[in-house]
């Protein structure tokens, strides 16, 4: 019973460059005809996409009238730039890149939740059973605290993304100075080698690395995603403002169908274990063996604030993003 790959959207900040591919989950085939009923959907290949994958197998969607066709994007900014164009209808995006596009004038309107914590994430004894990412030093390291890390080399898989956001903080929030860390870049595959051979001294990774690094000797400093984020929706699914508009009664049974199908795997995490290791072509036993996935079945404008002034605190955005209630699309 526990969680997965949905960080590996932590390669968030890259290019705009849009990359799609077909992707296993394929086309609802609901009985269905004309244009208006089909949304297309970029996903980002994650565990967390079971949700999706079940809403389409168990009928919701066909429920909604609604045909989906789901395509793997490159990244994040990639799946926002197509929704952005209207080669997308709607896309996956955590909400620290989709503040990256506010910032910089991409009108977005988010449509539901994809992945997040539960409200009472942080009450957890063992934050790694819920947090699929981890702060991670070396076997033999002396570090015992994220404040430690001053002058030392950390490597994340892209600067100024997911993983240097919430490390960043978790360095702060231990009395630490993260403007001297020296940063580097590292796919997580080769960050889990160089830990081990003391070639860095810590490594900010996801699910199933952080468990080969642990298995390798590796301990976890710092559990920094629900450290950050502490509850709420986290991966999201968005459109562009134009298809919000021309598409609303669509987008809003897509979040119906979506709400139900996130329920659903909250319940049956088995099943939704099963579905997600199929659709990431993953081990049964390592996407078992991972953090606890968490399907929220609402947006909440305080969740999505919190990251909004926690950005800006930090200074990866220069000012807070102007958002209220109208960033999130309403079926009212």
């Amino acid at each position: 019973m526990k969680k997965s790959l949905r960080s590996m959207a932590l390669l968030a900040v890259g290019t705009l460059t849009l990359g799609l591919a077909a992707c296993g989950a394929g086309t609802d085939a609901a009985p269905t005809s004309g244009d208006s009923s089909t949304l297309k959907v970029g996903t980002i290949g994650l565990t967390s996409d079971a949700a999706i994958e079940m809403a389409k197998t168990k009928g919701y969607f066909k429920d909604e009238g609604l045909v989906v066709e789901t395509s793997v994007v490159a990244n994040p900014p990639a799946g926002v730039a197509a929704a952005q164009s209207g080669q997308l209808d709607l896309t996956y995006t955590p909400s620290i890149p989709m503040f990256n596009a506010l910032s910089q004038g991409v009108p977005l309107k988010i449509v539901a939740a994809a992945d997040g914590y539960a409200d009472e994430a942080l009450d957890q004894g063992d934050l790694t059973l819920i947090d699929d990412t981890a702060l991670i030093t070396g076997k033999d390291s002396p570090l015992t605290s994220p404040a430690q890390l001053e002058g030392k080399t950390v490597s994340v898989p892209a600067r100024k993304a997911q993983l240097e956001v919430t490390i960043t903080r978790a360095v702060q929030e231990a009395g630490g100075d993260p403007s001297k860390i020296n940063w580097i870049v590292l796919d997580f595959s080769s960050a889990v080698q160089s830990l081990a051979q003391g070639r860095i001294d810590a490594a900010g990774l996801v699910a199933p690395f952080t468990s080969k690094a642990v298995a390798a000797g590796g301990k976890v400093l710092s559990s920094p995603g629900v450290e950050f984020f502490e509850r709420g929706a986290i991966g999201l699914w968005v459109a562009g403002d134009s298809t919000a508009t021309k598409k609303s009664e669509q987008l809003q049974a897509f979040a119906r169908a979506i709400n139900k199908a996130n329920a659903y795997a909250n319940d049956h995490h088995d099943e939704a274990f099963e579905v997600a290791a199929k659709l990431t072509d993953t081990p049964l036993e390592v996407v078992e063996n991972s953090a606890l996935t968490y399907w929220p079945t609402e947006v909440r404008l305080e969740d999505i604030q919190r990251v909004n002034t926690r950005l800006t605190e930090l200074g990866f955005l220069a000012k807070e993003v102007k958002i209220d209630d109208s960033l999130i699309l309403s079926d009212k």
